[in-house]
């Protein structure tokens, strides 16, 4: 595997999606304007499988797409079908989904062509490839193999053409998964980009009476920093530093949704930014999570709010309040995601009393590892400073031991060393620590495998929850355990602020019998 064929976040935010926050409600609401000019709220365009043949066959093509977003501006942008974000993908347990994937980008740019001595340094920006993030599939091979290059076509106006087939287990849980490219050293300028979509998994769930019942609501929250109208290439470590995030539902800035009092709507939130974590908060209206990174939860949990770190879905029942205009805020209390006007003749609906969940227990673990994510700032020369660092069981070995100070010369990502091989079927138990020198968030993310987090700061949680990916507090730990199944073959873990995992906070995962 060659270097090219490999692959600002809030402070003090609570630990998991789904933990509940105890602190009240904001005041009272100002009463719904009926000349409001802001954008509606958008759906992205689906596609389904056929019920007939159990297959979704579609075609995604990436190029540079120029958009008009209200709020915004013009844009110039890296997307998938011209829009931010792409399709929603639907399909049902079972199913296959066939992709072709077009790559109408530019040549890459000279300065990234040749082979980087070091692979942790971003580059080949117009170069992709496809990672349907959290589901339990195939890593290998034409499936959910990040180990692939989708790479342009050397002559400018002429494309290239990639195919990824992904089989859908026929066990596989009903949830909210997304997809997005992970080729190591372009994701988080592609993230940034808008390039993303959902992911859906129809089944059990949505049988549910009450769930069938409620309006749907896709929630896909983009992450795009803009310098006059185009997204920068990472070109150096602080091209993103001073570029406030433009921050996009559906992509559209701060769209307007409406809601009946008392009705329920069902909303599937994720967070498909690169760098920022979300604080949900919607005050004054009643919420009941249901679901975590697309695994359901054996009854609804009622919330104030929940944390969604970068890369996380939550799958929340809202039900609509008194009449009055609402915000949902996001990175902060004054990052306004979209608007919730409370409105029209009031509805009675009902939540479910139970859900046909994942139960939230594994055995006692046969084996124990350690992680330890530590970044460092200002530490070599030249256009990337900072070292990113992935330390413990399993971390990466020099290629020359001589070569720096021996904790940086550790750690880092390499094409050909393989740092954690997990046996399927074996329960282990996971300590992940948060040890960087700046107070970085550091959202832990494994693909292939859920995991079942079971303590935040070695504090046991009353009921465990089930993830793919969990922000690991600063100078904190998360402990989760994990039983791989069904599948082998090279996968990954990294650090899902992707700006870091480009640099280098990512593992090769090798799942054997």
């Amino acid at each position: 595997m060659t270097a090219l064929s490999r692959r600002g976040v809030l402070k003090s935010l609570p630990f998991a999606a789904g933990a509940v926050v105890t602190t009240g409600a904001a005041g009272p609401p100002a009463m719904a304007r009926t000349t409001d000019t802001r954008p509606s709220f958008p759906q992205p365009e689906t596609r389904s499988a056929s019920p007939d043949t159990g297959r979704l066959e579609t075609e995604l093509t990436v190029r540079f797409t120029e958009l008009d977003i209200a709020g915004v501006g013009r844009v110039s942008t890296r997307t998938y079908e011209g829009t931010v974000p792409g399709p929603t993908l639907r399909v049902h347990p079972g199913d296959s989904l066939k992709i072709t994937q077009v790559n109408a980008l530019p040549p890459n740019a000279e300065a990234t062509q040749a082979t980087h001595q070091d692979m942790n340094v971003p580059h080949h920006f117009n170069t992709f490839n496809l990672h349907t993030h959290g589901l339990h599939v195939d890593p290998s091979g034409e499936g959910d193999n990040v180990f692939r290059a989708f790479e342009p076509a050397a002559r400018p106006g002429s494309t290239t053409t990639h195919r990824s087939i992904v089989d859908v287990p026929a066990d596989h849980p009903a949830g909210t998964f997304w997809y997005h490219p992970h080729l190591h050293g372009s994701t988080a300028t592609q993230l940034l980009s808008g390039m993303a979509g959902v992911l859906v998994v129809e089944g059990d769930v949505d049988e549910v009476p009450e769930i069938a019942a409620a309006k749907e609501v896709v929630v896909c929250v983009s992450e795009l920093k803009l310098s006059g109208g185009r997204v920068p290439d990472l070109t150096s470590h602080g091209v993103y530093d001073d570029i406030v995030s433009t921050f996009l539902v559906n992509g559209a800035k701060n769209p307007v949704l409406t809601i009946a009092p008392g009705e329920i709507q069902r909303w599937r939130i994720v967070n498909a930014g690169a760098l920022t974590a979300h604080f949900l908060s919607l005050g004054g209206q009643e919420m009941h999570q249901i679901a975590c990174d697309g695994i359901t939860f054996m009854k609804p949990v009622a919330t104030t709010g929940v944390t969604l770190p970068m890369g996380g879905r939550v799958d929340l029942l809202v039900r609509g309040g008194r009449p009055g205009t609402y915000k949902l805020t996001g990175g902060g209390p004054s990052q306004h995601l979209l608007t919730l006007v409370v409105t029209g003749a009031a509805r009675s609906m009902s939540l479910p009393a139970a859900l046909p969940g994942r139960p939230t227990r594994l055995p006692e673990p046969t084996r124990t590892r350690m992680l330890t994510f530590r970044s460092y700032e200002n530490v070599f020369s030249g256009a990337f400073p900072n070292a990113y660092r992935i330390l413990g069981d399993g971390e990466t070995p020099p290629a020359d031991p001589r070569a720096g100070r021996a904790d940086l010369a550790w750690g880092r990502l390499s094409a050909d060393f393989v740092n954690q091989r997990v046996r399927l079927g074996e329960v282990e138990e996971w300590t992940v620590v948060n040890d960087s020198h700046n107070h970085s968030h550091h959202p832990f993310h494994l693909h292939t495998n859920h995991f079942l987090l079971t303590a935040v700061d070695n504090r046991k949680l009353a009921t465990p929850v089930w993830h793919d990916t969990v922000a690991v507090p600063p100078h904190g730990s998360v402990t989760f355990r994990l039983r791989a199944k069904d599948f082998t073959g090279r996968s990954m873990l990294h650090c899902h602020q992707l700006q870091h995992g480009d640099e280098g906070m990512m593992q090769i995962v090798d799942y054997v019998k």
